[in-house]
This record gives C-alpha cells, sequence and structure tokens, in this order.
C-alpha cells in the first residue's frame, strides 16, 4: 500500500472523510429526518455528534415529538438510551475480551498514546492495539500526524466511562 500511496495510486477512505459538516448535518436532518433546526442547533448537534451519521440519525430519532428541541441538542452526550444501547450492542459486545477491557480501562484517559495505555492497562502492546482500533475506526481519533496520540469520539468516550463505572461498582459489590 505504501507504493500506491506514493504514486497516487491509492484511495483511503477514514472515519474523518466520512464526517458530515455542518452543512450536511442540516441537509440530512432536513431532509432525511424532517427536523428544520435553527443554523445554531445544527452545528451544536453536528459537534456533539462529530458529524457521526448515525449518530445523528440517534439524536433525530431521539428529537421526534419532543417540545424543547434546543433544551435536548443541549445535553445530548453518550448516556442518550440510544447512543448507549447502539455503541453497546453494535461496538463494544462485539469486540474480543481483551479488547473490551482496553477500552474500559482507558476510558478515563482525555488523551491516549501507546505507553500510557500500557501504564493504565499493563497490556505491553497497547499502541498497537489503539493504531489497530483506529484503522478498524473504532471510534478512535488521532490527535498528530505520526498517530502517537490518539482520544476516544466524545460519545464513545460517555459511553465507555458509562460502563467502566458500572462494573467497577459490580466488581466491588462481588
Amino acid at each position: 500500500m505504501p507504493r500506491l500511496r506514493v504514486r497516487g495510486q491509492l484511495t483511503e477512505l477514514r472515519a474523518a472523510d466520512l464526517r458530515f459538516t455542518v452543512e450536511e448535518t442540516a441537509v440530512f436532518l432536513q431532509k432525511l429526518m424532517g427536523l428544520t433546526l435553527s443554523p445554531d442547533d445544527v452545528a451544536a448537534l453536528e459537534q456533539r455528534t462529530e458529524g457521526w451519521i448515525a449518530g445523528l440519525q440517534l439524536a433525530a430519532l431521539s428529537m421526534q415529538d419532543r417540545d424543547d428541541v434546543h433544551g435536548f441538542i443541549q445535553a445530548f452526550a453518550g448516556d442518550n438510551r440510544y447512543v448507549v444501547d447502539y455503541l453497546i450492542e453494535e461496538v463494544l459486545q462485539r469486540q474480543p475480551a481483551h479488547v473490551r477491557q482496553f477500552l474500559l480501562q482507558t476510558s478515563i484517559l482525555d488523551r491516549l498514546c501507546g505507553a500510557l495505555c500500557t501504564a493504565v492497562t499493563q497490556q505491553p502492546a497497547s499502541g498497537e492495539l489503539l493504531e489497530a482500533l483506529e484503522r478498524g475506526n473504532l471510534f478512535v481519533v488521532h490527535l498528530d500526524d505520526r498517530r502517537q496520540w490518539y482520544r476516544y469520539h466524545h460519545l464513545f468516550a460517555d459511553v465507555l466511562q458509562t460502563n467502566a463505572k458500572k462494573e467497577q461498582s459490580v466488581a466491588l459489590n462481588e
């Protein structure tokens, strides 16, 4: 692949390439979901979902028949039941146990790098796992061009942190 990339013969699509812009978000919400929102509300929702199309759709489904759409958008986070259900059932539960454990343990970090994740999880291959998660578009966003620092998608981080707290609470009660 590197050879094809250098020759300009490779087209790569990453999660950032699939992200909706504010304008695309407005069109999606109005034309496909039947919601007409103020420009500020559209921008806030795009920012909270980071343009993630499924997140926008889940938010739109949650907004239907609500009187205070603006209030909903301001409070929209990874604790929304539709977002939680989707991310747990379609993403988190489908991961191998060691990956799930890694995600939950590192959810406390705002920024991630291999060495920091190794210190938190005691998994020596944390850097490689982070790279694999990003390549697999598993809600991991690189923060630098050297791909040393990462963060979790905001909604995914909220879900991971909530689940980590639940698991820790269950473990303490056992």
